[in-house]
């Protein structure tokens, strides 16, 4: 690992010093703007207006850089120093990213919407642009954030994820027809990860618990688990042990009443088969 500057006169601010630390790293490394896009699958011109202090990124390209330069958690401490906006992005779900990377096993519940870590890049663009993001905040960036995010699912060591989805989330489909379907191929495809368990909660199970909360159950490297629930307004991150019993109850109870991970395959795959028909101007 590189070793820490000192600040100096010039880097006693702390978007300045997030700045030179980015272009001090590359130039260590050797690579061009386009080198360093390619290896980590963001269009190379994010890097530069990183690098010329006319945007920050989002904390998921901090993290990718880190990991890439081998800097620890440098780069993403310098970025919260930088960016100094808790509206922008919580405190707690910075931690809570944090603590999602380095999951075992993730347990996930969704009563409204396709979890970000199984979104397509049509979808968290499409649900992203409905959001709200906030003054300054980019649509491109935070979309290539979410995609990734997501890639945890997909790398060596890659954690447990079993995500609940309530059929809710199904039947509100994109109104493009092609983006609608390429989602659900998605999700299909996922599921056959050995890694990936995905199941359905069908309309016929009634009101069940954490009916209208995003819930995320996290086990992490030192055996303990730690919750994260949010709703359309506010999210927390819980880690007291009688808050993380109480859900994880809770999400044993609302699996109880899921469809099985084969019978939810079958549902999702004669969604599929029916998309044409889901919307009206379909042919």
């Amino acid at each position: 690992m590189p070793p820490r500057r000192a600040v100096t006169g010039r880097s006693q601010e702390p978007r300045q010093r997030f700045v030179e630390e980015l272009r001090l790293l590359r130039a260590e490394k050797g690579d061009s703007l386009r080198q360093l896009g390619e290896a980590l699958g963001w269009d190379w011109s994010l890097f530069g207006k990183m690098e010329s202090g006319q945007t920050l990124g989002g904390p998921e390209v901090a993290q990718a850089l880190d990991q890439y330069y081998g800097t620890a958690r440098l780069l993403l401490t310098l970025w919260e120093l930088a960016a100094g906006d808790p509206t922008q992005f919580r405190e707690q779900y910075r931690r809570y990213m944090t603590l999602e990377a380095e999951a075992t096993g993730i347990l996930w519940y969704s009563p409204c919407v396709v979890p970000g870590l199984l979104q397509t890049e049509a979808y968290a663009r499409r649900l992203l642009l409905r959001g709200s993001l906030g003054p300054g905040v980019k649509l491109d960036q935070q979309v290539a954030a979410r995609m990734t995010r997501r890639e945890i699912l997909s790398e060596d060591g890659a954690p447990f994820f079993r995500a609940i989805l309530d059929e809710n989330v199904l039947r509100r489909p994109l109104l493009d027809c092609e983006e609608w379907q390429e989602q659900l191929k998605h999700l299909d495809e996922m599921a056959e990860q050995t890694n990936v368990t995905l199941q359905i909660l069908p309309f016929a199970a009634g009101p069940c618990e954490l009916i209208n909360t995003d819930t995320a159950l996290l086990r992490l490297p030192e055996g303990r688990t730690v919750a994260w629930v949010e709703t359309g307004y506010d999210g927390q991150l819980v880690e007291e042990n009688a808050g993380v019993e109480h859900l994880q109850f809770s999400y044993d109870r609302l699996r109880d009443h899921a469809l099985s991970p084969r019978e939810s395959a079958v549902f999702i795959q004669r969604l599929l088969e029916e998309v044409p028909c889901l919307l009206p101007d379909s042919k």
